[in-house]
């Protein structure tokens, strides 16, 4: 009688091992593919940043567009002025 609850006992622990084991595995199968993801938008974020910094530096000039702008038109406005004077 004896012998046979100990080896219920131990169906138990086997069962409960079992189920732990294939909570860990479950776990596991669904956080793998989530670190990978994660770790391909990290790699393609520092290649979109690379590309964000040289963006901001070959259009940096651009800043300075409106103030071309106006001495544009200042100087237009003078060459109108002296082409009226000069009767054209």
């Amino acid at each position: 009688m004896s012998m046979l609850a100990a080896s219920g006992s131990n169906t138990g622990w086997a069962i409960g091992y079992t189920i732990g084991i294939v909570v860990v595995l479950v776990v596991v199968a669904l956080v793998v593919p989530i670190l990978l993801l994660a770790r391909s938008i990290g790699t393609d974020a520092a290649k979109i940043n690379d590309g964000l910094v040289d963006a901001v530096r070959h259009t940096a000039a651009l800043n300075n567009l409106s103030t071309t702008n106006e001495h544009a038109a200042l100087v237009v406005a003078g060459l109108r002025r002296g082409r009226n004077r000069l009767g054209g």
